[in-house]
């Protein structure tokens, strides 16, 4: 069974260690920031997300969960994602399970996927496709265009 996400005391320090080193220029792997206009709010909201490349793509997933800055995102449909001084405007859509599962299951196979993320998800990388189309609802999966 995968672990249900809390935010916990140690992910608030890690996100603002994350965001801090990002915004000052620092390269940490994949993360930006990206940052999103509240659906409730309408105030803008960043948090550290990893942005994933494959087959000349790139793409946002949510390892935790329909977490807040998924349900922002799918209410904007666009946001601005930040590395030091580089700004971006997105826009992106959400892929169908079956879209997100070859994407899932690429991004829990590849050795920069820390392993303590691998524990929210009911799937390993030796899973067939199918599971990961059942586990992608679980975890939803943005393609990123300009």
């Amino acid at each position: 069974m995968a672990k249900t996400y809390k935010h916990t005391f140690f992910m608030q320090l890690g996100n603002a260690l994350a965001t801090t080193l990002v915004r000052a220029g620092i390269k940490m792997g994949p993360i930006h920031l990206l940052t999103v206009r509240g659906r409730k709010s309408c105030q803008p909201r960043t948090t550290p997300v990893a942005v994933v490349e494959q087959n000349g793509q790139r793409y946002l997933i949510a390892p935790y969960g329909v977490v807040n800055w998924v349900r922002n995102l799918r209410s904007a449909g666009e946001a601005t994602l930040t590395c030091g001084r580089h700004h971006e405007t997105i826009r992106v859509s959400e892929l169908s399970p079956e879209e997100a599962a070859p994407v899932l299951k690429k991004s829990i196979a590849g050795r920069s996927t820390a392993g303590f993320i691998r524990e929210y998800f009911n799937v390993s990388s030796e899973s067939p496709l199918e599971d990961f189309v059942r586990e992608a609802p679980r975890h939803p999966v943005f393609r990123i265009t300009v």
